[in-house]
């Protein structure tokens, strides 16, 4: 057994739990956060996507005593003010329709806000890089690509205002 000691979306948590739980069952089924999904159990399609001390994490990768000591932000958490119903990503995927069934969204919007705050670019290439650990069955990505581009202009005006006069020359 081992002792974890997390700080989850803003909150100290502390448990015992089985040596080998992974970081995504602990959310899962000990803190009931459900918005990270377990799709693969490969660390193929990024369902599970959350950030581990800043840094973009497939939590199935991860056991949860790995992740002691750490701070975890999964989807629920994401949203910076409490006062806002959503994170500018999360709003973005339901404005530019970036889901269809919803089951790689949490992962994808995870990724999305990570590469958005280490990088943001709106180009599509640097989009499409910073979600190939990501697996959508149902879209062709293009509802994505275009939230995730809506995100920047939201989160960054200086960005999309870039972006205009590059369009103008």
């Amino acid at each position: 057994m081992a002792d974890i000691q997390l700080r989850v979306n803003g909150v100290d948590v502390t448990r015992t739990v089985p040596d080998q739980t992974l970081l995504v069952e602990f959310l899962r089924e000990t803190l009931r956060l459900t918005g990270t999904h377990v799709g693969c159990d490969t660390s193929q399609c990024g369902a599970c996507t959350v950030h581990l001390d800043g840094v973009s994490v497939k939590s199935c990768t991860v056991l949860a005593a790995q992740a002691s000591g750490g701070t975890v932000t999964t989807v629920e958490g994401l949203r910076e003010n409490n006062d806002a119903p959503l994170h500018p990503v999360q709003n973005a995927f339901v404005q530019c329709h970036g889901l269809q069934c919803g089951f790689c969204t949490p992962g994808m919007i995870m990724s999305s806000s990570f590469y958005l705050r280490e990088q943001p670019s709106l180009d599509e290439e640097s989009i499409c890089h910073a979600l190939e650990g990501n697996i959508c069955r149902c879209t062709g990505y293009v509802n994505i690509i275009e939230a995730v581009r809506h995100a920047a202009h939201e989160m960054y005006p200086a960005l999309a205002d870039a972006t205009t006069e590059d369009a103008k020359r």
